[in-house]
């Protein structure tokens, strides 16, 4: 059909989204320590970056450097909270994002925040209350849950930052493609940077353990965004938000199907509320586009 958006955009997000997911899966059988998987993983994904992304390597600027703060944050909370809580909590507790982004709008881009939004501010809540009040047993796979929940609640609103930092540069560079791939770029070197101390020496590491390390950096990380940049241009921004709440909907199938990893009935109670408010806003906003 004439103007008829083909499917290879919407595979290629649907990718990403499944390569993400499997982070939390990953980061778990890694058999280095936390901080060693967070600086290694962020060092091969920088590299991969820089490698398959030339537009990453460009443009650069101060403003590029303040993004990669919260994003570093962002990658080494998302590695530390998986080693100590459920992959589920870990991924959608980060998931709350959206509500610090509105919570944080009035004040760092000038947005206000609306009334049609205030049911999304509550379903998100609700959903984050669930997660941090919720009974969840310490496990092999999850030996410090409350210290992982803390984590990842914090990841969410470095998260949060990190959209929000992106979106501004994004605006002041005049390079919307490129906004992503090179906060990317910055926030994995930082990260690298940045845990490096606590990572050295590395004893007793196996060769699947560094397998695991390119695989997180160089396909759930760099690939991932390599996918997201080809296809955003192509899909509506609609279709790219729901396709990519694939993520939080698999990881938690992955850590259970591989390591038995258990979700309890308030964290799934918690994940619905938070994907399910997420999908049933970006839904919202489109109707809202359509009628203006």
């Amino acid at each position: 059909m004439p103007g008829a958006i083909p499917i290879a955009p919407r595979v290629q997000i649907a990718l990403a989204a499944g390569l993400f997911s499997t982070g939390g899966l990953a980061i778990k059988a890694c058999e280095m320590t936390a901080w060693q998987v967070a600086c290694f993983r962020a060092a091969v994904a920088a590299a991969a970056l820089a490698l398959l992304t030339p537009a990453a390597r460009r443009g650069w600027s101060a403003r590029t450097l303040v993004v990669a703060l919260p994003f570093s944050a962002t990658i080494i909370l998302f590695t530390l909270s998986n080693r100590a809580t459920t992959a589920a909590n870990a991924i959608f507790l980060q998931d709350t994002a959206p509500l610090y982004v509105l919570l944080l709008a009035p004040w760092l881009l000038g947005e206000r925040v609306e009334r049609r939004d205030l049911w999304f501010i509550g379903a998100v809540a609700a959903g984050f209350l669930l997660l941090v009040l919720g009974a969840t047993p310490a496990a092999r796979t999850a030996p410090n849950p409350a210290l992982g929940n803390l984590l990842a609640t914090v990841a969410g609103l470095t998260w949060a930052l990190t959209l929000m930092g992106l979106r501004w540069l994004a605006v002041a560079g005049g390079e919307r493609g490129n906004a992503a791939l090179s906060g990317a770029l910055a926030g994995n070197v930082v990260a690298a940077v940045v845990a490096a101390p606590f990572a050295f020496p590395v004893a007793g590491a196996t060769a699947t353990d560094w397998l695991l390390i390119g695989y997180l950096g160089v396909f759930q990380i760099a690939l991932s965004y390599v996918l997201i940049s080809a296809a955003m241009p192509r899909l509506p921004a609609f279709e790219v938000a729901l396709l990519l709440l694939l993520e939080p909907v698999l990881t938690p199938l992955w850590a259970w199907l591989v390591l038995g990893e258990r979700t309890g009935a308030p964290a799934i109670a918690g994940g619905a509320c938070i994907v399910g408010a997420t999908a049933l806003r970006v839904w919202q906003q489109r109707m809202m586009r359509s009628k203006a």
